[in-house]
């Protein structure tokens, strides 16, 4: 589409001025790209000689500020409606979980219970004080009376007890 010259003269000639009215009017960082959009519809206008005329030019950028708050408002609205729809997403809080999500971990949470009877009652002992409580493995030690490297060594055990539940509920 070939702009006609007078309009493509009158609008390059008004240009600053549409872009102080489109900043006025809150277009903010968006207001180059308004100016082109504006541009667009002035050049597919049936009558250029009108669309050169600096009211047409006013009215049309207007009408472009109106779409664009009447667009970011019902964008507003749509993004307010989702998240209500969604339970609590608008209290930052995650949906619960589903039923078959809330079994699945059940299973795994009962896997590694049984991984840890497996494991020996000190070993699991040793693992929930230290990975659950926080209690450093030389504390462990002192408590329990045994070596350090008793400590370490039943840890290694239990999480390498762990590593093949994982990897057998990965299979799964």
């Amino acid at each position: 589409m070939a702009a006609n010259p007078l309009l493509e003269k009158a609008y390059l000639a008004q240009r600053e001025r549409l872009l102080r009215f489109v900043r006025a009017r809150g277009a903010g960082d968006a207001a180059e790209d308004l100016l082109q959009e504006l541009w667009l519809r002035l050049a597919a206008a049936p009558d250029p000689a009108a669309a050169s005329g600096m009211a047409y030019m006013m009215r049309a950028a207007d009408r472009l500020m109106i779409d664009r708050y009447r667009s970011a408002k019902q964008a507003g609205l749509r993004e307010k409606a989702w998240a209500e729809a969604q339970p609590g997403l608008a209290d930052n809080i995650a949906p619960a979980p589903g039923p078959e999500r809330s079994i699945a971990a059940r299973q795994q949470l009962a896997a590694v219970q049984q991984a840890l009877e497996e494991v020996g009652e000190r070993a699991a002992a040793l693992f929930r004080r230290h990975r659950i409580d926080g209690v450093s493995q030389r504390a462990l030690a002192e408590e329990f009376g045994i070596s350090l490297s008793t400590v370490e060594s039943d840890l290694r055990r239990v999480y390498a007890r762990i590593v093949d539940v994982r990897r057998t509920i990965d299979e799964a």
